[in-house]
């Protein structure tokens, strides 16, 4: 996967644009645009769109701290970008839509799953204590699907708003 320089500029601003926008929105607790924007990149950048992924995660390991907590980012955003890239190429818009937006919204809900084998390797937990902690979790990661599936109505627009400055960036 080589990338030119104006690549590597744009996957820049978008990865940085992942870290502002989670940051923004901190106050709101699991309500985010990543996987908005993670769906979106995926659909036009395909494989490439891993590089703007791992700026976020570099960028919020460097700014917030490379700790435990961050440990399961070199892995959690990139099970959304594996299942966008699984959907077909070719949909309808309307079907597109729906696809984008559930994929979206089971990656919140399913978040606290997809972190817990971290978590129970880096505090030694067992099958009870592991699950435990999942459901512990539950409500923040219902209100995390809740949200990932509303903000997934942006998905398409950013699409389309991706492949006209791809176009003007040739």
């Amino acid at each position: 996967m080589k990338i030119n320089l104006k690549e590597l500029a744009i996957f820049s601003v978008l990865g940085a644009l992942m870290y502002v926008s989670k940051m923004v929105m901190e106050f709101l607790p699991n309500v985010h645009l990543l996987a908005t924007l993670i769906v979106a990149m995926t659909v036009v950048f395909r494989q490439k769109a891993l590089y703007p992924i791992y700026v976020f995660v570099f960028l919020t390991g460097l700014l917030n701290g490379f700790n435990l907590w961050w440990l399961p980012y070199l892995y959690i955003w990139t099970v959304l970008w594996g299942v966008a890239m699984l959907l077909p190429k070719k949909m309808p818009p309307w079907v597109a839509a729906i696809a984008y937006c559930l994929i979206a919204g089971l990656h919140g809900l399913a978040y606290g799953t997809l972190y817990a084998p971290a978590q129970a390797l880096m505090f030694h937990l067992n099958f009870e204590q592991t699950v435990a902690w999942i459901v512990a979790g539950l409500p923040w990661d219902i209100l995390h699907g809740i949200s990932n599936l509303v903000c997934g109505v942006l998905i398409l627009p950013l699409v389309a708003a991706l492949r006209q400055a791809q176009r003007l960036t040739r």
